[in-house]
Formats: structure tokens, C-alpha cells, sequence
């Protein structure tokens, strides 16, 4: 593979810095105390393997959260010498059992370029569309969860009932396209696609949630496992018959700046990825 210039990952990230130069508010202004940094790398070759082994962490944390439900979950990440090919899970490998070595890299038109297992199709018929429609979006993240697909069913928005909530607030969207039909023609892509212009998130009416990402496969993990969660805390307030307090749109968007953002997705993400790298290190074969 040809070397590229170091440069911090992901370079697709349009995280604007703050007035004093620091990404996020979280971000210590105090020198020399330790804190996740966003890596650099030398060659494709090193930033691929970064990657993969992101992907191979989101699936297994997807496991964690049960998110399993047969064959179904597809997480895709853009291959970044190669922006025309993606990583993906293995077709019928259990989240907990997905590897560095039995991933697959597919291109747009769902063909397996590298790696011995099939493509799920419905994966590809979805997410392929998405990243060919979407240049600036490097990863995506969709499964069959309980409350996620329990909540679509609704086919509408999620509220700002909590500050976790607002992190989604007007950044998120509800399909209806193709609602309750499994996605396996390309139509279907190509209806579902469209919508994930500027939003991280999207509803699939009767079918579930799918987030995606210009920042790090990392980040699409994380906003999926938050948002199945805002959609199990709404459920679970609407049962008890009480309408909730809302939190205002102006307190909603200040809110989904500072802690929704796509770094703090990724930022996230990191415990999750250290936990998984010491408890389960065979993801790494």
C-alpha cells in the first residue's frame, strides 16, 4: 500500500474547535494530564488496521448490548486508500465472534474484494447506497434492537426529554420510505439514502435505527448505542401516561452541540474500546 502524510484521524471530521483551540469543552486545558487523543498515522497500511480494529470493537459491543438478532446488523467503515471499498461485519457471524481476520471489504456494488465470508445483502443494499451517495460519510451502523424497532414503529421523532435526548435533537431524522419492507432491492438504498444529509441518525419506520458518521466508526457505534437508549428512556416514560417536561429548544441545541457532536461520539466510544481490548483480546487475531 503507498505511505500518506501523517495526519490526525479522521480527516473528514468537520468538528468546528472552540475560541481557544480545543475541540471539545471536555478537553483539559490543563497540560500533561492523560486523555484520549485522536491518532496519526504513517501509512494506509497503519490507519487501516486502526480501523479494522474499531470495527471488530463496535461489533463486540454491540454483542454487549444484546443488540444480536440473527444474521441481522450490519456496521460498515470506509476503507481510507480506497474510499470505493468498505469494511463490514461478516454474513451469519455472531457480533461477539466477528475478528480482525473475518472482516470483509466490499465494494459499492455489494461484490466481497477481500475476506472468505458473504455480504449480508440487506447490509449492503443499505449502507452501499448511503456511502456512494455520501462521500463525506465514513461510517454506518444499523441492527435489530428492542426498543429501536419498538420506537419506529411510532414513525415519529425523538423528543428532548433529557439532555442525552437533546444530543439528537434536529439531528436526526424519521424515514418512512420503504417502511416495514425488508431492504433487499436496490431501490430500497436509493430511497432510504437521501435522507442522512447533515443528520447522524435516522428512524426507519418499522424497521429500526441506522446512524452515520463523517468522523470515525468509533462515533457511529456510540450514537447508535445512545440512541437505541433515548429510545428505550421515552418508551419507558410514555408508559406511565405522563406527559414530560421537555427541554427547550434553545437548552436542546446548546446541548447537542457540547456533548452530541461527532467527536464526542468518538470520545465516547474510547473506554468501550479499552475495556473490550483487555477483556477480550482475541478480536485482535
Amino acid at each position: 500500500m503507498s505511505a500518506i502524510p501523517d495526519r490526525a484521524m479522521p480527516p473528514r471530521s468537520s468538528q468546528p474547535l472552540l475560541a481557544d483551540g480545543r475541540v471539545s469543552i471536555y478537553q483539559p486545558e490543563q497540560q500533561g494530564l492523560i486523555y484520549p487523543e485522536l491518532p496519526s498515522f504513517s501509512s494506509a497500511a497503519e490507519e487501516r488496521l486502526h480501523l479494522k480494529q474499531r470495527l471488530v470493537a463496535a461489533c463486540r459491543a454491540f454483542a454487549l448490548e444484546g443488540f444480536d438478532y440473527g444474521f441481522a446488523g450490519h456496521l460498515t467503515v470506509r476503507d481510507p486508500e480506497h474510499p470505493e471499498l468498505y469494511w463490514t461485519n461478516p454474513m451469519c457471524v455472531h457480533f461477539s465472534q466477528v475478528k480482525v481476520s473475518n472482516l470483509i471489504l466490499a465494494d459499492h456494488k455489494g461484490k466481497v474484494v477481500e475476506g472468505r465470508h458473504a455480504i449480508n445483502r440487506a447490509g449492503f443494499v443499505l449502507h452501499a447506497a448511503v456511502h456512494e451517495a455520501h462521500p463525506d460519510i465514513v461510517a454506518m451502523c444499523h441492527a435489530h434492537t428492542v426498543y429501536g424497532t419498538a420506537f419506529a414503529a411510532l414513525g415519529r421523532p425523538l423528543e428532548p426529554i433529557s439532555q442525552d435526548a437533546a444530543a439528537f435533537f434536529e439531528d436526526h431524522v424519521v424515514i418512512k420510505s420503504e417502511a416495514g419492507q425488508v431492504a433487499v432491492e436496490e431501490r430500497a438504498g436509493l430511497a432510504v439514502c437521501d435522507w442522512f444529509k447533515g443528520v447522524k441518525a435516522a428512524i426507519h419506520q418499522n424497521h429500526g435505527l441506522l446512524t452515520a458518521s463523517r468522523h470515525s466508526i468509533e462515533s457511529a457505534a456510540f450514537w447508535f448505542i445512545a440512541l437505541e437508549r433515548c429510545c428505550r428512556q421515552q418508551l419507558l416514560v410514555e408508559a406511565t401516561g405522563i406527559k414530560p417536561a421537555l427541554v427547550s429548544a434553545e437548552r436542546s441545541r446548546y446541548s447537542r452541540e457540547h456533548v452530541g457532536s461527532e467527536y464526542i461520539g468518538w470520545l465516547h466510544f474510547q473506554p468501550i474500546y479499552d475495556h473490550l481490548a483487555l477483556s477480550q483480546p482475541d478480536m485482535f487475531d
